[in-house]
């Protein structure tokens, strides 16, 4: 049996696997380095999305590797923990991962509300952006996200003063609009990555102009690669770590699924498997952990540049792993001449992308409710930081959900003479109590009220416990009791 005739989309695969590899390369670094960690880490990860969660079941197109939108929490965690200890947090998480995806969690990761999934990216987006300027201009960020927007100012003229930083920034500023304007170019020519034309473009001018710009530092492949020690470990001790684990698992699992979905939507092949793309996932992450590499998401990036290329089977991604694992192995060296600004370049185009400018402009004409949640959540995540900005997100989402589900309305007949008469219907929780209450109080104190109710879909016991109080009350008037019908 012929090779074609086995694998009858080969040549398809090994095309679209080119692409991705050509795609991932600069990503992998430039993810790395804004990380805090060395740039041979961000391809350990890739090489693992390849050949570890790219032969597993789950989504057959979509490609893993370290994400932009993982880079302000990882840079986080390295800088509180250290580089010894995120191989156990990614190691763990990779576990809680695994733990969802046989506990059937992993569907339910589509019931989170999407605005609050875009304003985490577009939260995640804001601090990248601010956070890769000072990286470009070659200057020190500072550590809150609020700190690198308020400081760019500052620090837009340190860098003037500087002729080192100027270089630095054009070359940055450059890679941006190689980028850009990439795409406008023919189609034959865009068969290269711009993101890969614009390092080989900045590398090239900065050599041949001698630049004064900070270049990646390379240790080696095996160098990079430090399995967690027991000192490592012991820091599970602590529960500050244990909010960085959740925040991995939660974030790293969220972006993944919402990428599957996005994917689905590019191709008509198999569709995604949610809870076995979690274990998919899960898997990964635990032999990264295990390796001491970032921790990976699926991104959409590298998956639609896959589907685009026009890959058929999961032989491309896996492919596109045994290129970067070639690469990494053979040519190191060539990582050691990308100037540091054109990656921070690459960076702060890839974290506009994750501001979802149409979003928020098409819920604000139709949701103002949800355009709010999106806003909150990535203006949470800029003032606060990643983990407390999406709770404070979810929470605000599940108010806004239960506020609309809580229609209730107050119908009262006053015939002059006898009884007033008050009938509730829809559903009455905690937050509509003000109301109700307000409109109750208002009743004549000296008459007799009989309360209907009977149409409730749904009383919450702080509306009872508040109903019936109010009945004791007005009761203790002198006149008749209030009469309370109940609802079946």
């Amino acid at each position: 049996m012929s090779a074609i005739s086995k694998f009858p989309h080969l040549r398809q695969d090994f095309l679209a696997s080119i692409v991705v590899f050509l795609v991932a390369v600069p990503l992998c670094v430039g993810v790395a380095v804004a990380s805090g960690v060395p740039a041979e880490i961000g391809l350990v990860t890739g090489i693992v999305g390849g050949l570890v969660t790219g032969l597993m079941p789950g989504s057959s197109l979509q490609v893993s590797g370290p994400a932009a939108g993982l880079t302000v929490i990882v840079f986080e965690a390295v800088s509180e923990f250290g580089v010894g200890t995120l191989g156990v947090i990614v190691l763990v998480a990779g576990l809680l991962q695994l733990a969802m995806g046989f506990l059937k969690i992993g569907r339910w990761f589509r019931a989170i509300s999407v605005s609050v999934v875009e304003g985490m990216l577009c939260g995640i987006g804001l601090v990248i952006i601010a956070g890769q300027i000072y990286a470009a201009a070659g200057l020190k960020a500072p550590e809150t996200g609020i700190g690198k927007i308020f400081g760019l100012p500052g620090a837009f003229a340190d860098a003037f003063r500087s002729t080192e930083a100027l270089a630095s920034l054009a070359i940055g500023a450059g890679t941006i609009a190689v980028v850009v304007l990439w795409k406008k170019l023919p189609k034959q020519v865009q068969s290269v990555p711009g993101a890969l034309a614009a390092v080989v473009l900045a590398t090239v001018v900065s050599l041949v102009f001698s630049l004064p710009v900070a270049t990646v530092e390379v240790e080696g492949l095996l160098g990079v690669i430090q399995p967690p020690g027991s000192e490592a470990f012991g820091e599970l001790a602590s529960p500050a770590i244990w909010g960085t684990i959740v925040a991995f698992a939660l974030i790293a699992s969220a972006e993944s699924l919402f990428s599957a979905a996005a994917v689905d939507r590019l191709h008509d092949g198999p569709r995604t498997q949610y809870d076995k793309e979690m274990i998919a996932q899960g898997t990964g992450n635990t032999v990264c952990g295990l390796l001491g590499a970032l921790p990976m998401t699926a991104v959409i990036v590298r998956s639609s540049a896959n589907v685009s290329a026009g890959a058929k089977t999961k032989a491309s991604r896996v492919l596109h792993g045994v290129w970067l694992l070639l690469f990494a192995a053979a040519l190191p060296s060539a990582l050691a001449l990308i100037p540091i600004p054109t990656l921070a370049g690459i960076l702060v185009h890839a974290g506009w992308k994750l501001i979802p400018f149409r979003q928020i402009a098409g819920l604000w004409r139709g949701h103002k409710g949800e355009a709010l949640i999106l806003v909150v959540t990535a203006v949470s995540i800029v003032t606060v930081n990643m983990f407390e900005g999406v709770l404070i997100g979810l929470a605000l989402s599940v108010v806004k959900t239960a506020w609309e589900a809580s229609h209730v309305k107050l119908e009262v007949v006053d015939k002059g003479a006898g009884p007033v008469q008050a009938y509730l219907s829809g559903n009455a929780t905690f937050l509509r109590l003000p109301k109700i209450l307000d409109s109750l109080e208002s009743l004549p104190q000296d008459r007799p009220v009989e309360l209907d109710l009977s149409g409730l879909h749904h009383l919450d016991h702080a509306c009872r416990t508040a109903l019936e109080n109010w009945a004791e009350r007005h009761s203790a008037t002198g006149i008749e009791p209030v009469k309370l019908t109940m609802a079946a």
